[in-house]
């Protein structure tokens, strides 16, 4: 486990209508303040990868499909791999100077929703590419 990390389980509601998706409260311990909430879609099989936030911290929930997560502490070289959505709706929390990745799974377009402690600012992250030899971390081929 990465330090600093931490998995909510979320509350779902669901009724004969559809459900209801909680995601995080102004009093939740993961809660670090309000910036912005976005959304991100990704395609299945496809990689988002890396980006590292300086002060940003993030709160992750995949409300639709299922997402690959993997975090990387560049400091102790850690990796942590977390499956979000349909099969596991939780929170995930990733602290700043924490990389991070996405794979969409499945056979669908999953949704990525962000609530993030700060409004974006594109000088306040880094990108490298999802092959970049800095990540002990090969992504799973879903094509074959």
């Amino acid at each position: 486990m990465i330090d600093g990390v931490v998995i909510t389980p979320l509350q779902v509601f669901e009724d004969q209508l559809g459900a209801v998706k909680k995601m995080i409260t102004a009093d939740s311990p993961s809660f670090a303040g309000f910036g912005e909430i976005y959304f991100s879609s990704i395609q299945p099989g496809k990689i988002k990868a890396w980006r590292k936030h300086k002060h940003m911290v993030s709160n992750l929930a995949v409300p639709a499909g299922n997402v690959r997560v993997v975090l990387f502490d560049a400091e102790t070289r850690k990796t942590q791999e977390v499956i979000l959505g349909d099969q596991n709706y939780a929170l995930l929390t990733i602290p700043s100077a924490v990389w991070s990745g996405f794979q969409g799974l499945g056979s669908r377009v999953s949704l990525i929703v962000n609530c993030a402690s700060m409004a974006h600012d594109p000088n306040e992250s880094e990108r490298r590419n999802a092959d970049d030899p800095l990540f002990p971390y090969s992504w799973p081929d879903l094509d074959s």
